[in-house]
Parts: structure tokens; C-alpha cells; sequence
């Protein structure tokens, strides 16, 4: 039974998840490139303004000084959009963190086509395949404000560079603390026809399209691969091996993003029919999340689409 306990932006979760692991751990640092307010780390700011580092519009220089901090021992938090988060310092990110190892938390807001109206340039749709291709990078992508939290915390005692994504809009909570674990698959409905494997928002509108394929008499598994990497390839492949067939649902490129980790993961071990819901090798444009999401066929009905598609595949 899945339970809303109310809406609000995944952003929110970060913000508030980095207060409070920063009360328990003085080697929590905060780095921004000027957007303290949209990364909501003002309260962070308050109670810890000798732990804030405030870079300005200076992505590149932000990961640099994170990276040389950590030499210290401290745990930096570096802070911007998901798109300055990694296209802006994939060099940075690169040839300073990933290559040794730097235990840097690259903390990455405004994903996605969710951005809404901020347009093309802002909405990111490959930063799950930049940063899941880079050696030794953990990549994080939680589906609402309390996973966030919960990611947000957890990295902090996880040895090593990782990659959290989140995102701007209010959205619906529908998880608890306790439904996150850095690289363990969230089963969310059991199903014998179909599994769907989601991740970020697309989790909840996976959710929502569960609710259309049962009134039409299929049973779908809702599967939140929060961790992209590492992959729970055991969960996706008990999955698929009792459904026989596979959708992925991201708000990505269906190049390169989740949907290609599900594929290969199934491809070496037990091959069935995937469609894939996502970004078709494009950018963005302006206009509200639900806008974009029915556009691009990101929402409920696309994805009750594909399943049924991966179903008729199977059964041929």
C-alpha cells in the first residue's frame, strides 16, 4: 500500500538531509557556485557559516577546492544545477575526483525536463550517462523529498565520489527514511506480467501508470532503481525473470541513462523484451513539468503504453 504523506520539492530534501547530517559530522562542508538559495542551503548557512564556501559562478574552481579538501578530511557537498554539475566540470570531475579517488559529493539540482520553463539550456538529459561512465563514481537518483534526505545522509559516510541528482518541483512523498539504501533496489508492487524500473520522478508517475494497467487486468512490479550505479542487478534480474519483460522509465535520454543499464544487465544474464520511456536523443524546451512529461512520453499513459508493448513483444 503505498501511503502520500504530503508534496514537496526533492530539492527541499537535500537541504534539509545536509542540516542534519552537518549537526552530526563536523567534517560536513558546503560548496556553492552562486545558487545557495535554489540548492536551499540557507539553513545550513545559519547554523554553520564557517562550513559554507560560497565559489561563485566558478562550477569548475567549486570541484577544484572540493577535491583539495578532501585531503584534509573534510566531506565537501559541492552545489549547483545538475547541468553546471557535470557538463560545465566533467574535466574537473574527471581528472580531479575521479581519478583518486576524491571522496566529493557532486550534489545536483533542477534535473531533468521538471526544470519547467528555465528551457533547452537548463534541462539536463544526459548527466546519468556522463557521471554512471566515470570510473568509480556512485551515482544516486531518489524518487522524492524523504529519499533525498535519506541519500543525503547516507553519502556522507560512503567512502568515495558520488553523484546525486534531484530535482525543482513540489512532488509527492511517498517513501519513509527507512525505504533507502545506498545500491538496494525498492520494490514497490509485486507483478507477474511486467516489470517497470524507474528512477527520480518517474517513480511515482511508474506508480500512477500501475494504476491503469491493473484496471486492465495486468500486473506490473514496480521496481525504484534509486542507485544507478551500483547496480542491483540481483533485484532486476529475480524481476524479469518472473515478468519475462522489461520498461524503464526516466526523465533522461534513453541513451545511455538507466534504461541501458536495465538492458545490458538482461542482455548477459536473461534476455526479454525492453521498452524503453524516456528522452529520444533531444533537448528540452520550456513549459510546465506536466506539459513537458506528457510531450515527451514521460507520463503515466506512455508508460502503461510501453508495458503493454513489452507484454504483446513477450507473448509473440
Amino acid at each position: 500500500m503505498i501511503t502520500v504523506t504530503g508534496q514537496k520539492d526533492t530539492r527541499s530534501g537535500f537541504g534539509d538531509g545536509i542540516v542534519e547530517i552537518a549537526r552530526k559530522n563536523p567534517d560536513i562542508v558546503a560548496l556553492t557556485a552562486d545558487l545557495a538559495g535554489s540548492l536551499k542551503l540557507n539553513q545550513f548557512i545559519k547554523e554553520f557559516p564557517d562550513r559554507f564556501i560560497q565559489c561563485g559562478i566558478a562550477e569548475a574552481n567549486m570541484i577544484s577546492i572540493a577535491a583539495g579538501m578532501t585531503i584534509g578530511g573534510k566531506i565537501p557537498y559541492t552545489t549547483t544545477f545538475a547541468n553546471f554539475s557535470t557538463g560545465r566540470v566533467y574535466d574537473q570531475i574527471r581528472q580531479s575526483v575521479a581519478y583518486s579517488g576524491k571522496n566529493v559529493k557532486i550534489c545536483a539540482s533542477h534535473a531533468g525536463l521538471t526544470l519547467g520553463e528555465d528551457g533547452a539550456t537548463h534541462q539536463i538529459l544526459e548527466d546519468i550517462g556522463m557521471m554512471k561512465m566515470v570510473p568509480g563514481m556512485t551515482v544516486i537518483v531518489p524518487c522524492d523529498y524523504a529519499q533525498t534526505k535519506a541519500a543525503t545522509i547516507a553519502i556522507a559516510d560512503y567512502k568515495g565520489p558520488v553523484y546525486l541528482r534531484f530535482g525543482r518541483p513540489v512532488w509527492p512523498i511517498f517513501t519513509s527514511a527507512m525505504d533507502f539504501e545506498i545500491g538496494k533496489a525498492q520494490v514497490f508492487t509485486d507483478g507477474k506480467d511486467v516489470s517497470i524500473f524507474a528512477c527520480g520522478h518517474l517513480v511515482w508517475i511508474a506508480l500512477e501508470a500501475e494504476k491503469i494497467l491493473k484496471e486492465k487486468g495486468i500486473s506490473a512490479e514496480i521496481i525504484n532503481i534509486h542507485t544507478i550505479k551500483p547496480l542491483d542487478t540481483d533485484a532486476i534480474l529475480k524481476s524479469i525473470r518472473k515478468t519475462g519483460c522489461a520498461v524503464s522509465a526516466e526523465e533522461h535520454n534513453i541513451l545511455g541513462g538507466l534504461g541501458d543499464s536495465i538492458a545490458q544487465t538482461a542482455a548477459k544474464n536473461f534476455p526479454v523484451p525492453q521498452e524503453y520511456v524516456g528522452t529520444n536523443d533531444t533537448f528540452g524546451e520550456s513549459g510546465t513539468p506536466a506539459q513537458l512529461l506528457e510531450k515527451y512520453g514521460l507520463d503515466a499513459a506512455h508508460i502503461a503504453a510501453a508495458a503493454e508493448k513489452a507484454i504483446a513483444r513477450k507473448n509473440k
